[in-house]
């Protein structure tokens, strides 16, 4: 699947390619050599660890070497008065009558431990292009659906989100 990124995405996963590079690939091969010199490597843990560490990394780099050469740019703008990536939301949640706020982002941004939506996410689908006031109809799945309305859209992109591990 081809990962939907916007300049700004692109730009971070540079950065963590060129950290794990410059920086982690350094330490963990140095980590290696170390382990190496206390002897035996068929029963030196440390040894293995750091062999995994350096293998661990080395996958990093290229999942996200691989990501970018098939990611699909998208813009990052929207319109002032709807809802469009790193947009905070205000949302009224009608099952429990009560207001909740996430931020629209691209799926290799998202996180629900911080309330960062995807915009492939039900939710996100819902919601995406949306204006103050508009009631929407979210279809989680086939059994459940659920009615939230728009009640605040702020433009908060920061730059500081970080791109989801795997």
């Amino acid at each position: 699947m081809r990962e939907k990124l916007t300049k700004s995405d692109v730009r971070k996963i540079e950065e963590e390619i060129e950290h794990r590079k410059l920086v982690v690939r350094k330490e963990c091969l140095e980590a290696v050599k170390e382990a190496r010199a206390h002897g035996d490597l068929s029963e030196n843990f440390e040894y293995h660890a750091a062999k995994r560490e350096k293998n661990q990394n080395e996958s990093r780099i290229r999942y996200l070497e691989n990501m970018l050469k098939n990611a699909i740019i998208i813009s990052e703008e929207s319109r002032e008065d709807e809802v469009g990536l790193n947009n905070t939301v205000t949302l009224y949640m009608e099952d429990d009558e009560e207001e909740e706020v996430y931020k629209l982002v691209t799926s290799i941004r998202g996180n629900s431990m911080h309330n960062m939506i995807s915009t492939e996410s039900p939710l996100g689908r819902a919601i995406l292009h949306k204006k103050v006031g508009d009631r929407v109809l979210v279809q989680a799945n086939e059994a459940c659906s659920y009615y939230v309305t728009v009640r605040k859209i702020e433009n908060t992109d920061d730059g500081e989100d970080q791109i989801r591990r795997f």
